[in-house]
């Protein structure tokens, strides 16, 4: 809810409006294997797309796998073969990317520092997976996706300027003990295509600076905070109401945010008493809902005959995972 706020384009001139965004980390895990390989080279393997391998030093950053070529040149990692397995689909503006640089970062660092009972450092595996995705991307990414990835819950993330640097920190919207309360009351949809966020994403970006639609933006940051609020006092109405009230504002400034399945869902949601919502920047991918019980149970039906019309697409489980990253040797 209220991506892109965690860009510093868009938070540090709106900082007075205490920008923020929430996220809930779904059980959809993505993970990362190393294994030894032929001395010299670094392979890459990752369901959804062909692996590739080269030289160590050689590998282009602009490939598809590029992020993860990225990270093993900052480790000097050579004669590892990277195995990536992702239980969300390719491209589904589900954060799959980053979570798996927030994997494959953490598997580095339990090689270099192997010690047992060495705390995880979720801040700097994070801020280091967000700077080096944001290296290949040449383009301004949010952290949010790497935060729920190393974090895992359901939180808060207030984007602030302090002593001339930009940080975060996070508050949790939802205690472990309610994550049933809160899944009886989610619904998550693939709609069957993959997203292409840079473009959607990039014309926010160049709106902004060129100073249009500053008010569309004043307001995104107020939905923003009232749906925090809302989710932490389990005020569902409210939040629903700043959801699609922010989802109504980006659909005039991007009107293809959202594909005809995800307009489907997302008016269904809302004609049913829901909040919905694209994940990502949009562009297809993701949509999920929020509501009362029993609400989701009926729009859960709705949206089964709605995906049902185009091959791929498909209710996903939307199980709230409360660990974040793990290591295992």
């Amino acid at each position: 809810m209220a991506g892109t706020l965690d860009l510093a384009t868009f938070f540090y001139p709106l900082q007075y409006l205490g920008p923020c965004t929430s996220n809930i980390a779904i059980d959809s895990r993505t993970r990362v294997r190393l294994f030894p390989y032929r001395r010299g080279w670094i392979k890459v393997s990752s369901r959804g797309f062909e692996s590739a391998e080269f030289l160590s030093g050689q590998a282009p950053f602009a490939h598809r796998l590029g992020l993860m070529f990225a990270i093993a040149a900052f480790f000097r990692a050579e004669g590892i073969h990277i195995m990536i397995d992702s239980a969300s689909p390719p491209r589904s503006a589900l954060g799959g990317s980053s979570s798996a640089g927030v994997a494959l970062i953490a598997a580095f660092l339990k090689l270099i520092e192997p010690e047992e009972d060495c705390a995880i450092p979720r801040r700097r595996i994070a801020l280091l997976a967000h700077a080096l995705e944001q290296s290949v991307a040449a383009v301004p990414c949010g952290m949010q996706d790497q935060l729920a990835a190393a974090y895992g819950g359901v939180h808060v993330w207030h984007w602030q300027v302090k002593e001339q640097e930009a940080c975060f920190s996070r508050k949790p919207l939802v205690e472990k003990k309610d994550y049933n309360y809160l899944e009886d009351r989610l619904l998550l949809a693939y709609c069957g295509v993959p997203h292409e966020s840079c473009d959607i994403n990039g014309r926010w970006v160049r709106q902004f600076l060129a100073g249009r639609h500053r008010d569309e933006w004043f307001e995104i940051c107020k939905c923003a905070r009232k749906f925090a609020t809302a989710l932490a006092d389990k005020n569902l109405a409210s939040a629903c109401m700043a959801m699609n009230r922010e989802v109504e504002i980006r659909r005039g400034l991007t009107p293809d945010v959202l594909d005809s399945v995800g307009e489907k869902l997302v008016r269904t949601a809302v004609d049913g008493g829901c909040g919905a919502r694209f994940t990502g920047a949009g562009g297809g991918g993701c949509i999920w809902a929020l509501g009362n019980a029993g609400d989701i149970e009926k729009l859960r039906e709705k949206w089964k005959e709605v995906l049902a019309c185009r091959e791929g697409a498909g209710l996903l489980n939307a199980v709230i995972d409360g660990v974040g990253v793990s290591v295992r040797q």
